[in-house]
């Protein structure tokens, strides 16, 4: 009985210590103790000196640096999407109207799916007006088509992911010379709640 006895204390210590090794820090705990904090230029930056750091000279590397003067204010969580377009972006309605370029958008939005694309495009009805948006993501359309659209008629915003306009841009369908605003959903977070930077495809 003795011998019974201490073996089991013996499979209580070893499936605490499992059980001890199984938890790890999850993104939702980390998350629960600090407020979400909203994008800023300095975190762009930092990603870009990240990715490129292995591949790139010092030099090329000083030339990836975007200046303050390049970004326009971020969200600062207390806007919807349309209000906030609305203030980066006062003089919409005069874009839009000298807007006569095909192959080309004056606004584009970059997210990290299909269905964050269609969500923001709901959700930017009061800012757009009467102009012409575009899917620009694979899902249930096929790049031929998007490149004939673009082909032959005049687009105001672009909304999709970054390998589809990536995409677009590498076989010439998609211009970005006219292309005045550039908008990443930074702070939006998935079912996982990964931003789009924290997914390794985009």
């Amino acid at each position: 009985p003795t011998e019974c006895f201490l073996s089991q204390l013996e499979e209580k210590q070893k499936n605490t210590v499992k059980a001890k090794r199984k938890k790890k820090k999850k993104i939702s705990d980390v998350l629960q103790k600090s407020a979400p904090k909203p994008g800023v230029p300095e975190d762009l930056q930092n990603l870009l000196t990240q990715h490129f750091d292995e591949n790139r000279s010092v030099v090329e590397l000083e030339e990836l640096q975007l200046s303050d003067s390049c970004f326009l204010p971020a969200n600062d969580l207390t806007h919807s999407f349309s209000s906030y377009l609305k203030e980066i972006c006062p003089k919409w309605a005069k874009l839009r109207r000298t807007h006569k370029e095909k192959k080309s958008v004056v606004m584009l939005v970059l997210c990290s799916s299909a269905l964050r694309s269609l969500e923001l495009i709901k959700s930017m009805t009061a800012f757009k007006g009467d102009c012409r948006v575009l899917k620009l993501f694979a899902k249930h359309i096929k790049i031929k088509e998007q490149m004939n659209m673009l082909e032959k008629g005049v687009f105001h915003i672009g909304v999709g992911t970054p390998g589809r306009i990536k995409a677009l841009v590498e076989q010439g369908a998609l211009c970005l010379n006219s292309t005045k605003y550039m908008i990443l959903d930074w702070n939006w977070r998935d079912q996982k709640l990964r931003r789009m930077m924290d997914i390794p495809e985009v």
